[in-house]
């Protein structure tokens, strides 16, 4: 006979990551986005010492269909999914991937380079770096004595 370590917490965890998966689908987003966009990509950003970087997931999207404009200090990063045609009839029985517009937009920070940004896709991950300007390091002044 097997002893089984009893884990109350598992079906309590699943449960919120679930709910935390729920909510995060039904994110607030803003008119603009809302009429601009079929649904909405998640997106990391982090904070690096020279450089912002934002990773956003776009499995299963063409690189060709993946706008990434800056304008303003607002970067944009807009596309569209395509799915095969996914009637009843074709064989599906659930339809849980999404297709369609999406939108995302981004205020840049001031300390950041925008002439610099570089964009990358891949393995369904778009990669945007922002490299942050040179900042003018405070410098020490001797001070003379006559």
């Amino acid at each position: 006979m097997s002893v089984m370590r009893y884990e109350p917490w598992i079906l309590m965890n699943r449960m919120q990551r679930d709910f935390d998966r729920l909510l995060a689908q039904n994110a607030p987003v803003t008119e603009e986005q809302q009429s601009l966009a079929d649904w909405v990509p998640p997106v990391d950003i982090r904070e690096e010492d020279t450089q912002f970087v934002l990773h956003a997931d776009l499995p299963g999207i063409d690189p060709k269909d993946i706008e990434v404009t800056l304008e303003k200090g607002e970067l944009t990063v807009r596309g569209k999914r395509t799915l095969a045609n996914r009637d009843e009839h074709a064989g599906f029985r659930r339809v849980e991937r999404v297709s369609g517009a999406f939108f995302r937009r981004f205020t840049l920070p001031d300390t950041a380079d925008s002439q610099a940004v570089k964009a990358r896709f891949a393995n369904g991950v778009l990669e945007v770096a922002i490299p942050k300007q040179a900042q003018v390091m405070p410098r020490r002044i001797a001070v003379e004595t006559n």
